[in-house]
């Protein structure tokens, strides 16, 4: 039985890349068949992946790029890989849409909340990319736009940790782990599960957040099912 109706899957696109650069075919089948598995169960689903694996905004501006010309870049990062996302759905035989969020059909089709839940009402998987369409917004607050737009259940940001520490667990071996924790611990403590845009957006909105390990081949499922593998943050 699945947890949750309708959820809104963050991605990583560092992620995406397998400790490289660009896209590894393996990483991006593995999340391709993840997916197919919650959406046999019935979720509906909408995805937001990060376009970090081939340029970050950010980082742009950091190097001379013009700041809005650099976010712009990052999120044409975001809709390549939503294309191969997409691709790789259609290989495993799932029905899926990209949706951007700044016209550029043929490529996508144009985001509106209504076409999108009408997608996803039909059983096709919405891959949301182009970020909010705007700079200075990261895909973290893209993804908590969307997932109170589409009036989700839950977002569930996979990335290669699994769950929300005292600290980050990759540079401090000390760091201990929550199973849950709320909105206000997590500004509080100044801990990076997402940025404070998006934070803030799912408090205003209720929307709780499951942070787990998406790069575990079924730990999705295993989130669906209702397997207590990673922190849930919430009001």
């Amino acid at each position: 039985m699945a947890r949750f109706k309708r959820i809104l899957l963050k991605l990583s696109g560092e992620s995406l890349a397998a400790g490289g650069s660009g896209i590894d075919m393996q990483r991006l089948t593995e999340y391709a068949q993840q997916i197919k598995e919650i959406h046999d169960l019935g979720v509906e689903i909408g995805i937001v992946i990060g376009g970090g694996n081939i340029f970050r905004g950010l980082s742009g501006a950091k190097k001379g790029f013009d700041r809005v010309k650099g976010d712009q870049m990052g999120m044409i990062a975001t809709v390549i890989n939503s294309l191969a996302l997409s691709s790789a759905l259609d290989a495993a035989g799932v029905p899926n849409q990209v949706l951007t969020a700044i016209r550029m059909e043929p490529v996508g089709e144009f985001y509106t909340k209504w076409r999108a839940i009408d997608a996803m009402k039909a059983g096709k998987v919405c891959i949301f990319s182009a970020g909010t369409g705007s700079p200075y917004f990261t895909t973290d607050t893209g993804s908590s736009l969307r997932g109170v737009e589409i009036e989700a259940d839950v977002m569930l940001k996979g990335t290669r940790v699994d769950g929300v520490y005292t600290a980050d667990p990759e540079k401090d071996p000390t760091a201990t782990k929550f199973t849950d924790i709320t909105y206000a611990e997590v500004l509080a403590r100044n801990l990076k599960v997402m940025d404070l845009s998006a934070i803030c957006m799912c408090q205003d909105n209720n929307l709780p957040i499951y942070v787990f390990n998406m790069d575990i081949v079924g730990n999705l499922r295993r989130v669906i099912e209702g397997e207590e593998i990673g922190t849930l943050v919430h009001a």
